[in-house]
Order: structure tokens, then sequence, then C-alpha cells
């Protein structure tokens, strides 16, 4: 099933951006692209969400969503604020399944950290992907603290035996600092899987033209892109 899994470490740290980027180079290579939002929040009903993002940047993507909720906080925690019925595992699978019939590519998006809870159950985006069978790829921040929270998703993902795809840095700044330049050796290391990509941050107020333009060069060839982690790291070596 040609499903990716995105999450990260945490939230506000690049998701979006990268599962954009996934998407723009996807589309680049000839592939027809889904992009799946696993729950939204923080945004209202008629407001564009993370998907939107998404086709904004990207291009001809198919955007959808299985359920929003107007609060900025976990799903399952804004859903049941809002008093509506929380996102399940079982309905993120069912809807990325039936896009895959239809697409080269699903992504699905998940918010926030691998194990922020959809539902009162104690559903995780980590359960849906083990519905679908499918990798997942981990968008990590560059700079001081990625290391522990990204060895700590990674070691949750292998417990249920779901495979890693790689790391991707979701913002890579215009002038790293010492930590930043470090972690390119060191997250692969703890990770046990491989560096895929540096988006540099700003990425998203690029023009969309432009975004599109560069993002094969951010992302490895296991993503359709021309990105070097070893040339990158060395250019970056303190």
């Amino acid at each position: 099933m040609p499903v990716l899994v995105i999450t990260g470490t945490g939230t506000e740290i690049g998701k979006t951006v990268v599962t954009a980027a996934v998407a723009a180079t996807a589309l680049a290579a000839g592939r027809s692209v889904a992009v799946l939002k696993a729950a939204q929040t923080g945004v209202g009903q008629d407001e564009p969400g993370d998907a939107a993002e998404v086709a904004r940047l990207a291009g001809a993507v198919t955007a959808a969503e299985v359920a929003r909720f107007p609060e900025p906080l976990a799903p399952g925690t804004a859903a049941r604020r809002a008093g509506r019925a929380p996102v399940h595992p079982h309905e993120v699978a069912e809807t990325a399944a039936k896009l895959a019939t239809e697409h080269d590519l699903v992504l699905v998006e998940g918010a926030g950290g691998l194990l922020v809870r959809f539902d009162a159950a104690g559903g995780t985006l980590a359960d849906a992907a083990q519905l679908l069978a499918a990798p997942v790829l981990v968008v990590a921040p560059a700079g001081l603290g990625t290391l522990n929270m990204t060895e700590l998703t990674v070691r949750e993902l292998r417990y249920r035996q779901l495979r890693v795809a790689g790391i991707v840095i979701g913002s890579w700044p215009a002038e790293p600092d010492l930590a930043s330049r470090c972690n390119l050796a060191d997250l692969p290391e703890v990770a046990e899987a491989p560096l895929l990509g540096a988006v540099p941050e700003g990425a998203a107020a690029l023009d969309p033209a432009d975004f599109r333009a560069a993002s094969p060069h951010w992302l490895a060839p296991r993503l359709d892109g021309t990105w070097d982690a070893e040339a990158f790291r060395v250019r970056q070596a303190p």
C-alpha cells in the first residue's frame, strides 16, 4: 500500500512543510499524491488547515481531513471540549486506504507527536500506522534537545514493529549553532535510521512555484529528491 505516515517529535517543528516538500517532490517525479490530515485542530470550520497548506505549497494534491476541531489542543481533548465525536485510528486507516486505491502516494500527517491521543481509549497515530502497516517518516528539529525526542519516538515505533523510513529536519536554520551542526551526525546514529533531508527555515514563505522547484534539493533520493546527507554534513561540519 503506497502510504507514508509523517509524524513529528513534537509540535511546531515543520511537519506540515516537510509533508508539502515530500508531496511536491513526488509530484515532480510524476506520481499522483493525496495528503490526509488525521486530525486538524486549532482552526475554524471555514479556515484552511494543514492539508490545504500542503496543497498551496505543493500543487495538485488531493487534500483531505478525517476531522477538525476549533481549539489548538490534542485531538482527543479538542473533540471532548467541542462536544464532538473523536477521531479513531481505524477511521484514519480506512480513509488512507481508500485514498491509496486512487493515488500513487498517500501522505498521512499526524497532529503533534506520535503518541498524541485521538480518543478516550488512547488511540494514536501510531495505532493508525500499525493498521496500515505503513512506514513512518519522523520530522525532528535541528537543535539542542532533538536527540532525546527523536530517539524516544523511534524506539516507540520499533517497539510497535513499525518501519522507520528515516528522519527529516523540519527547519534547518540559516545560521546553525554548534548543536545543530553536530546533530547532523548524531541524529542518524541515535535513531539508527537515515537522515533523509533538511528543509530550510522559512521555506513556507517561498512563492509556491519556488517551493516546488526547490523541494527535491531538500530531500534524499529515497524521497525522490537529490539531497546528499553526507555532502550536507561535510559542508555544515563544526
